[in-house]
């Protein structure tokens, strides 16, 4: 890997363990990764964080949070698309050839994209108090799943491929009641 910056060679070193050992993968295409953690690296040192290289940022970092890698869209793009936004962390299949990364919608917000401001508080948005049908209630827009292994906890629409505690899969998830 001598033939790629260091820093980003680092933060793919980095980026890589932490993938592996929460369940996750990155591209297998090592160029392509490697194209990506020098856009990382370069918005580290010029934001102080690692913004998606693939996104737009303001950077004020609060207006960013959304898009710091790992997204918060990561989890969502992947169990849809088999690859986030940036195609920076991919499904299994994808990671073991069995599938292709492809191009995806951005799930950001288009109100977000160059906006200095935080995103506002979830009971400032409208509609936040609405509950969709099926959805608990409880303070949470989005279904909490807890791990059946090791009582982990996540709030969003379905639970992840793999526990990143415990390491069980998808099917050792259940909705958890508020």
């Amino acid at each position: 890997m001598g033939e790629y910056p260091q820093e980003a060679q680092e933060l793919h070193r980095k980026l890589k363990k932490e993938a592996e050992e929460a369940g996750y993968f990155l591209n297998p295409d090592l160029d392509f990764t490697m194209m990506l953690m020098e856009g990382l690296a370069a918005n580290v040192k010029r934001y102080g964080y690692p913004l998606c290289p693939c996104r737009l940022g303001s950077g004020a970092k609060e207006a960013d949070l959304d898009i710091i890698c790992p997204c918060d869209y990561r989890d969502a793009d992947l169990d849809d698309y088999g690859c986030c936004y940036c195609s920076l962390y991919v499904s299994k299949e994808v990671a073991e050839g069995k599938a292709e990364a492809s191009s995806i919608p951005d799930r950001r917000p288009p109100e977000r994209v160059g906006s200095t401001e935080p995103p506002p508080a979830q009971d400032a948005v409208p509609g936040a108090d609405a509950v969709p049908q099926g959805r608990p209630r409880g303070g949470t827009a989005v279904p909490v799943w807890r791990c059946k292994v090791c009582g982990y906890l996540c709030a969003r629409d379905k639970p992840p491929g793999v526990c990143p505690i415990c390491k069980a899969g998808r099917e050792r998830f259940e909705p958890f009641p508020l």
